[in-house]
């Protein structure tokens, strides 16, 4: 009878340590790519809270203060979403991972920026490259040129990193990056038109309107993708009125853009109109500004992201963004919140 007792004792130790393991273990890039319904993207989303409940002690410490008991939550709608401003205060980052790099949002001088840790770059390398080509092509088709100048003057730029890249992956000869050299830009891609080469022109929306108003021209085989802001730049305007300038000096049907940011390790495409479609690992959710777990697929709402490619730092964020869900993985980007919402979530937190 005392050996039953301790060969089931036995048993249910490695029962229980399989069990813990189970709940520690990364999606890989590979398992990311093959989520191909909203069934397989349901599963990795509740493997990827457990997993991340149990290793991201920041996580875990804002899931137990919400009252949430990881146990209870079978639906993605279920999970907590880590307000976006722990990252710059806290280190969100699996226990016992050493960062091999990291990524920092712009900010002006004096402003607390983000900083987004990563214990390993295959994962983003990997996905940001098939997430363009699913949508794009192959990046061998393209030429790509980056005006991005406040991204390479700040350093440590997310952006910038996955830019680069693409440009390792393309190998072509004329890539590069242009801080205020705009008439060299103009004649590179003088040249390469004439060459009938295809050209991806990735820029920050204040780089690409001064490049518009100074060396306007019928732009043929080129994707113009904006990836917002003015940082200071320029007063701010509504998409819309962007995009109507950038065809206007461009002679293009439509102007392109890019969603991500520092937190996220996935970017969202719009290939027209300012509606961005989501990979198969990623997902738009909303929420009520002044109840964090109040959280919607329809309507408007402030941004809720999952993103599975956080596999080592948190997949779950929510963002200072106001968006529209349009259908499905599709949605728009309207605003920001405003002080006094971000004092009623702060409320949360402190």
């Amino acid at each position: 009878m005392v050996i039953c007792c301790k060969s089931f004792g036995f048993k249910f130790s490695v029962l229980f340590l399989i069990s813990l393991y189970l709940r520690t273990m990364s999606l890989s890039a590979h398992d990311l790519r093959n989520i191909s319904n909203e069934g397989e993207f349901e599963k990795a989303a509740l493997a990827t809270f457990q997993m991340q409940y149990e290793t991201v002690d920041i996580y875990r410490a804002y899931v137990d203060l919400l009252g949430v008991k990881p146990e209870n939550v079978v639906a993605s709608n279920q999970i907590p979403f880590l307000p976006i401003r722990f990252f710059k205060s806290h280190s969100v980052l699996k226990q016992n991972m050493q960062a091999v790099l990291y990524f920092e949002s712009s900010g002006t001088t004096g402003m607390d920026v983000s900083k987004h840790f990563l214990a390993d770059t295959t994962i983003y390398h990997s996905l940001s490259v098939h997430n363009f080509e699913l949508m794009y092509g192959s990046l061998n088709e393209y030429c790509i040129l980056a005006l991005l100048p406040s991204y390479l003057e700040r350093g440590q730029s997310s952006l910038v990193f996955m830019v680069q890249y693409f440009m390792n992956v393309s190998q072509h000869p004329d890539a590069g990056f242009y801080l205020n050299n705009l008439s060299e830009l103009a004649r590179t891609i003088q040249r390469l038109q004439l060459k009938k080469q295809k050209v991806l022109l990735i820029g920050v929306t204040y780089a690409l309107l001064d490049f518009a108003e100074q060396f306007p021209a019928s732009l043929e085989n080129t994707i113009i993708m904006e990836t917002g802001g003015m940082k200071g730049r320029r007063k701010e305007m509504l998409r819309e009125e962007v995009h109507a300038l950038l065809k206007s000096a461009f002679k293009v049907n439509g102007i392109h853009s890019e969603y991500g940011m520092t937190e996220l390790l996935s970017q969202a495409y719009a290939p027209a109109d300012g509606i961005f479609n989501c990979p198969n690992w990623m997902k738009v959710l909303l929420r009520d500004p002044s109840d964090p777990l109040s959280i919607s697929a329809e309507g408007t709402g402030a941004v809720n992201i999952i993103d599975l490619a956080n596999q080592d730092s948190c997949a779950f964020i929510a963002t200072d963004d106001l968006g529209t869900i349009v259908i499905d993985d599709k949605f728009k980007i309207v605003g920001r919140l405003d002080e006094a919402e971000l004092r009623g979530c702060n409320l949360l937190v402190q």
